[in-house]
């Protein structure tokens, strides 16, 4: 049976922040004779949408229609990015600080293995963010689903008024969080921590009993409609209320794991926003992050490669 519905009328918001992967890659053959560390001789260079730009080229490569609204500096990696997303068709509203350099995660690799990674970034102006608040509440009607992507950089420092907008226009909010502080995601329809970031804020758990109480307190404090625990070799966990629903990890090579927890939040969305259920669409999210846990990097699940698996 294809559950893989029709996404071509599914309209998403993503809100966050936003980032440009640089890739260096080259060929390593000595060892520098300054320190004991390779040589890499650049050979190519690519860029690809980082962040919550990322989420909205998945959402895009899923069929959906998408908007994307963050802050970025007045430079040449906001160019670049605002570039990126017009050539994915992605309406985009990136709005400028000039005292903020647009996030820039620089990957070196070489042998096809990543050597280094280098990052820039600072945080953006009070005034700006702002601006996108108004900005994101104009765009409230014009969606059937928001994705809160939260990368702990700064452009979601009005998180707790925009999942109380959105859920006041009856919009589904769904949140990749960062740090401690989850009580600032309150009211939100879902979270999606990984196992990693689920550990820092309800602690330990020594097995699946254990970690379903602590992640049915956590969403009952949060006033959560479900939490999606992502689990990496073991899958994820839906934990809704009087219920908990699993798939286990796709067999498949793992290759790269940055950007699975991209796919997956927008996975979520495109699927929940063209009329699936929250345990059809983690099963599609599934199927996705088993795709793109085997390319090279920031990638993205197409609805043809989602539709092969079902």
């Amino acid at each position: 049976m294809n559950l893989v519905p029709d996404t071509s009328n599914t309209r998403i918001l993503v809100v966050g922040d936003v980032m440009l992967d640089r890739y260096w890659f080259g060929e390593v053959s000595r060892i520098s004779p300054e320190a004991p560390v390779p040589v890499v001789k650049v050979e190519r260079v690519e860029e690809r949408p980082g962040g919550a730009a990322n989420v909205a080229r998945n959402c895009a490569a899923l069929g959906a229609h998408v908007a994307l609204l963050s802050v970025v500096g007045a430079d040449e990696a906001g160019l670049s990015l605002a570039r990126l997303m017009n050539d994915s068709g992605i309406e985009c509203s990136l709005h400028e600080d000039a005292k903020l350099s647009t996030t820039v995660k620089l990957r070196v690799i070489g042998r096809q293995q990543q050597l280094l990674r280098i990052d820039f970034e600072n945080s953006p102006d009070h005034e700006v963010l702002q601006a996108k608040l108004a900005d994101f509440e104009s765009r409230l009607a014009d969606c059937d689903v928001v994705i809160l992507s939260d990368y702990g950089k700064g452009g979601l420092a009005h998180i707790t008024e925009m999942i109380a907008l959105a859920r006041a226009a009856g919009k589904q909010v769904l949140v990749d969080p960062k740090g401690e502080d989850y009580a600032r995601y309150s009211g939100a329809t879902l979270l999606t921590p990984n196992r990693s970031e689920m550990r820092q804020v309800v602690g330990r758990w020594k097995d699946d009993a254990e970690l379903e109480r602590k992640a049915t307190r956590l969403r009952e404090e949060l006033q959560l409609e479900a939490l999606l625990v992502t689990r990496s070799e073991e899958g994820m966990t839906l934990f809704s209320a009087g219920a908990v629903a699993h798939e286990a990890a796709v067999a498949r090579e793992v290759y790269d794991v940055s950007g699975a927890g991209d796919t997956v939040i927008a996975t979520l969305a495109v699927m929940l926003g063209s009329g699936l259920s929250l345990p059809q669409s983690m099963r599609q999210a599934n199927l996705a992050a088993g795709i793109v846990v085997g390319k090279l990097g920031t990638a993205t699940c197409s609805l043809d490669e989602l539709k092969l698996l079902n």
